[in-house]
């Protein structure tokens, strides 16, 4: 974190203020609301995923992506990542308590599209 971002930190008593451009919280919403981080909280609200399960999951995201915004995420708070050290090393991802917190608007919110959509074959 840059040092405004620190300072704001430590003012316990005071909110972030989510609209100075160094406010960490932004970055926490850039990464949640990227085109690919949706998809990897809603896929993993269930139960965790190993990161090939992860990506047949999640239709048409590429190795690349799906490791970028996986990082991005663990780094933010939202997603542990579990190595078991076997040959090759197994790597499992699941949701932390915080990534549980912010995932379930966002269910919330396909689970309210999904149901005023037409029904299939009607659109």
């Amino acid at each position: 974190m840059e040092g405004g971002a620190q300072h704001r930190q430590a003012e316990a008593d005071k909110p972030y203020d989510v609209f100075h451009t160094d406010c960490p919280a932004r970055d926490v919403v850039d990464h949640v609301t990227s085109r690919w981080g949706v998809w990897v909280l809603i896929a993993l609200r269930s139960n965790d995923l190993r990161f090939y399960e992860l990506r047949e999951s999640i239709r048409s995201v590429s190795e690349k992506m799906l490791s970028q915004t996986l990082r991005a995420l663990v780094q933010d708070g939202l997603v542990r990542r579990e190595v078991e050290p076997t040959t090759p090393p197994q790597v499992t991802y699941g949701l932390t308590e915080f990534g549980r917190d912010v995932g379930e608007p966002l269910t919330e919110l396909f689970d309210r599209i999904t149901q005023r959509l037409p029904p299939r074959g009607t659109r």
